[in-house]
């Protein structure tokens, strides 16, 4: 007996997806998921029938068990994947065997991805931007959306519902019974979004914004945006504005502080310069990043405009444990953010120096030359820590 309860996103177009409740990290190990995430599916029924993506293949079964509670599967006429990664992709070989008579709907460079992933000898028909798909009272039209984020994704539309289906933009990692952002905390939802856009997003920002403005050039009429991860936006333009925020680099003005230390010698820094951004006024937050959720640190990194990295030296350089945040900084390339390292040493320097080359490198404006204590910092150098602390608050103020 099917369990499984409908979902409808508008008439005629039902989400089929799963709920990951126990997911944990994305990408490898480097995108914490402490709230699980969702791989959103859409079933659109009309004179034809569509299957707009997947879902990540452990979850096969249960996609198939919601699409079975609408549609005999064999009378889907098209699957449309948006996107070759995975997550999204990984119950399409199933879906083809089940839905026989369809028709496999990607751009070329996703055809050449599912190609060398599957290896399935597939019926495509390969779209661009521009091309549609009659489905009766519903049109399907197709807008590639290279590196958003990678160089196949493609968002699927339905002008006659105002519906846009763009695959991994506009998403959030959150498992839900809800299916809506406004039926649940919102807070939480653009938090999760934020974390999001950071992670995966931030590099692509200046292609994000051309792509908004290619959209609205389109005049098309966006009521709804159902992602491919998350709850879905019956109220479009907030998600929108965020993107158009954060691509552009604005951000709050706040420092985040983000360090390791060997012997305290640089925590005891890092202390006194949060005080120094606090007597500014300006918000500080404080991150030793080993025993903290470094993909939070990088949303952090999105979220605020200042950014202090701290390290002790080990073998004339930085700490080991900060290098994974730095790298992640480095191919993230946050925009607009102003930033400088800081740290202690022994008999040779080098750990606040190599942290400041790697900020340089991530096109981080550096405000100040590493500030640096050998061994434990006494009472002058800790209020030259305080002042380093309030020179980046009047920096970010400005």
């Amino acid at each position: 007996m099917n369990m499984k309860t409908e979902v409808k996103v508008v008439d005629g177009v039902y989400w089929v997806g799963a709920v990951d409740w126990n997911v944990r990290y994305f990408h490898g190990y480097t995108y914490t998921t402490p709230r699980g995430t969702t791989y959103n599916a859409y079933l659109i029924q009309d004179e034809k029938v569509a299957l707009v993506d997947t879902v990540y293949a452990a979850f096969t079964g249960e996609m198939m068990d919601r699409i079975r509670a609408l549609v005999d599967p064999e009378k889907i006429d098209y699957i449309i994947a948006n996107h070759v990664e995975t997550d999204h992709s990984g119950a399409l070989a199933a879906m083809l065997k089940a839905a026989k008579n369809a028709k496999l709907v990607c751009n070329q460079r996703c055809k050449d991805g599912l190609e060398k992933n599957y290896f399935g000898n597939w019926d495509y028909s390969i779209v661009k931007t521009g091309d549609t798909i009659k489905l009766g009272k519903k049109t399907l039209t197709f807008l590639e959306a290279p590196m958003l984020h990678w160089p196949d994704s493609m968002f699927t539309y339905i002008p006659e519902d105002e519906l846009l289906l763009p695959n991994d933009a506009f998403g959030q990692h959150l498992a839900s019974t809800e299916r809506f952002v406004e039926d649940y905390d919102e807070a939480i939802v653009m938090q999760e979004a934020a974390k999001y856009y950071a992670n995966i997003l931030m590099p692509m920002s200046p292609l994000i914004t051309k792509k908004i403005e290619e959209v609205g050039k389109m005049n098309l009429k966006i009521r709804m945006i159902a992602p491919s991860h998350g709850l879905i936006w019956r109220e479009p333009q907030k998600i929108v504005n965020a993107y158009l925020r954060w691509a552009s680099g604005e951000a709050d003005k706040a420092v985040l502080v983000a360090y390791d230390t060997m012997w305290t010698a640089t925590e005891k820094m890092a202390l006194s310069i949060v005080e120094g951004i606090r007597s500014e006024g300006v918000p500080a937050k404080l991150v030793r990043i080993p025993v903290s959720d470094r993909s939070d640190a990088i949303a952090d990194c999105l979220l605020m405009k200042g950014i202090l990295v701290g390290s002790s030296t080990i073998n004339r350089g930085m700490l080991p444990s900060l290098s994974p945040f730095l790298e992640d900084l480095k191919g993230l390339r946050p925009r607009k953010k102003v930033g400088a390292a800081f740290g202690s040493f022994g008999w040779s320097g080098g750990g606040a120096e190599s942290v400041d080359k790697i900020l340089r490198e991530a096109g981080v404006e550096i405000s100040a030359e590493p500030l640096t204590v050998k061994y434990m910092p006494n009472a002058e150098e800790l209020k030259k820590c305080f002042e380093f602390g309030r020179a980046m608050a009047q920096k970010v103020k400005a």
